[in-house]
């Protein structure tokens, strides 16, 4: 199957190329529903020595739950109402790590998805459970595409 990349912003902290703090996660639509994004986790944000903060765990499935949805429409800003995470093994620092975000109900407005965090050697070792909502109108200034720098970065302007 075909992946296509999504858009990244310049600032968020878990896709904001641009952000000097941040994860910088870029995710690719397997189709309508799922998006992956292979990532190694920086030293800087383990908890424990060799082993990613569950904070950080959480910033990732937290972004693939959403970006799912983006698969079918990649300027369809969401965001987590409910997130329910299982943390099943340690998750390293600085290994080959897949994230996968998959829709599981869509009714519009309101949709259900789940992510899950594979090790280098496929080992599930997290995953999340989420309850995501359309951006509220009162919000939508925040989908200035432009003022977000929502695009798709070539390969070489990714930091």
């Amino acid at each position: 199957m075909t992946l296509n990349k999504q858009p990244n912003s310049s600032h968020c902290f878990a896709c904001g190329l641009e952000n000097t703090y941040g994860l910088k996660l870029t995710f690719f639509s397997e189709g309508d529903g799922k998006a992956v994004c292979e990532y190694q986790v920086p030293e800087q944000f383990q908890g424990y020595p060799g082993v990613v903060h569950g904070g950080v765990v959480a910033s990732m499935l937290d972004e693939a739950v959403v970006r799912a949805f983006m698969a079918g429409d990649p300027n369809r800003f969401m965001y987590t109402a409910k997130l329910t995470l299982r943390y099943r093994h340690p998750v390293p620092t600085g290994k080959s790590l897949k994230i996968v975000g998959i829709v599981t109900k869509d009714r519009g407005r309101i949709a259900e998805s789940k992510a899950e965090l594979f090790g280098p050697d496929g080992t599930l070792l997290a995953e999340a459970e989420a309850l995501v909502v359309d951006l509220p109108e009162e919000l939508d200034g925040v989908t200035d595409l432009d003022g977000l720098d929502w695009k798709v970065y070539p390969d070489e302007e990714a930091v």
